[in-house]
């Protein structure tokens, strides 16, 4: 297997199946979550945070970009040194290359980033931990600690529970994709487990527009 076949998650047939389903799902997804972060403040603000607590001149990646509207948000806000986009879907990857090309995207996978040792200042992973499998938590969070450079701020946001939800239909199209509910705690533990400082905790209901879970993000800071 060549190194970018591992670095795109070739060989892990999960993996595989969530690039498929969101290959197959990429242009409905766009024009339906396109501009979500207009009718999410609480969003918005945590983004705000990472951006003013990375400071000018920083570089921000957001780990499972889909088509890149958080990317964007974030080159949008503040004076940046640049935002990466990264997704396991090169189909997400060619709309956000399309869409914004103020943002560098990247294909690959969140156990394997293409990224070098310490290359962001800081790094968002909106709802992206939640594809992966329950023995992946940790090394993808020890992994993502990597890239990032000592006292780099990571945002993590996923869905509360313990279940797996999952489809094989997605607003009209086949598909087979799991969705992995978390306990705040268990990623908590498994942050502070990959060697980072949590910083701040928000649990919230959903908007309107969203599926009827509750969310949760953590703000934490790699230590050492």
């Amino acid at each position: 297997m060549t190194d970018a076949g591992r670095a795109t998650g070739a060989g892990r047939p999960g993996h595989e199946r969530v690039r498929r389903s969101y290959d197959t799902v990429a242009g409905e997804y766009l024009a339906r979550i396109g501009d979500e972060l207009d009718g999410k403040p609480l969003d918005r603000a945590l983004l705000g945070a990472v951006v003013e607590q990375a400071g000018d001149g920083a570089v921000i990646a957001d780990l499972g970009c889909g088509p890149g509207h958080v990317a964007a948000w974030i080159a949008g806000h503040g004076r940046t040194g640049g935002v990466v986009g990264v997704d396991l879907s090169p189909a997400m990857v060619a709309l956000g290359r399309e869409r914004h090309p103020g943002v560098e995207f990247r294909e690959g996978d969140l156990l394997r980033l293409p990224a070098r040792d310490g290359e962001f200042d800081a790094a968002v992973a909106l709802y992206s931990l939640i594809h992966l499998a329950p023995g992946e938590l940790g090394p993808a969070l020890a992994e993502i600690r990597r890239t990032l450079r000592p006292g780099g701020l990571l945002l993590v946001s996923f869905h509360i529970g313990s279940e797996v939800r999952t489809l094989t239909e997605w607003w009209g199209h086949d598909v087979d994709v799991d969705f992995h509910f978390l306990r705040p705690a268990d990623v908590a533990e498994a942050l502070r487990g990959a060697g980072f400082r949590i910083e701040a905790e928000l649990e919230r209901g959903p908007y309107p527009h969203e599926a009827e879970t509750r969310r949760c993000c953590l703000l934490a800071r790699r230590e050492g």
